[in-house]
């Protein structure tokens, strides 16, 4: 069995009023917020799909419902830490992140640094082994028209010896 694995997750959630906005645990201040079942934190969940996909292991919508109410407004980076002790259970462990925000706003600069500390700490890792950044579509697409926000991830896992 190979020692490495790479993942990659895309998650998508639609904006909406009356919803805070929640990227990467930090709640940032936008005239919108994104609509979901759990906090919607389209950062967070592109990385669990990612780490878990690398894995081997079912995806998000398979180990957090939004069929079930016990994850109604859930704290994605309570489910991202679970998705770390998954992880280790199956003799993983994470070496790096890098994740992407597709949005036309709001800039994440002032909170990039947040972001990357809540992911690590979820993920019992160091900062310096997650990477997020944000790009926009130029005004195209859904997230061009603020209709939406997207995320990509990708991860490496190692085995742990």
């Amino acid at each position: 069995m190979t020692n490495l694995r790479i993942g990659q997750g895309y998650d998508v959630h639609r904006l909406a009023k009356g919803r805070p906005l929640i990227l990467g645990g930090v709640t940032v201040p936008h005239k919108w917020g994104l609509l979901g079942h759990s906090d919607a934190d389209v950062l967070t969940h592109a990385v669990m799909d990612a780490l878990l996909g690398a894995a081997g292991l079912a995806d998000i919508g398979q180990l957090f419902p939004d069929t079930d109410d016990a994850y109604l407004n859930a704290d994605s980076l309570l489910l991202l830490r679970r998705v770390g002790q998954l992880l280790t259970e199956k003799g993983w462990q994470v070496v790096n992140v890098d994740a992407t925000l597709i949005a036309q706003e709001p800039k994440i600069a002032p909170y990039r640094e947040q972001m990357r500390e809540n992911i690590a700490r979820a993920l019992c890792v160091d900062k310096e082994q997650i990477s997020v950044k944000a790009t926009t579509e130029e005004h195209l697409g859904f997230t061009g028209e603020e209709l939406g926000m997207s995320a990509h991830a990708v991860a490496l896992i190692e085995k742990n010896q």
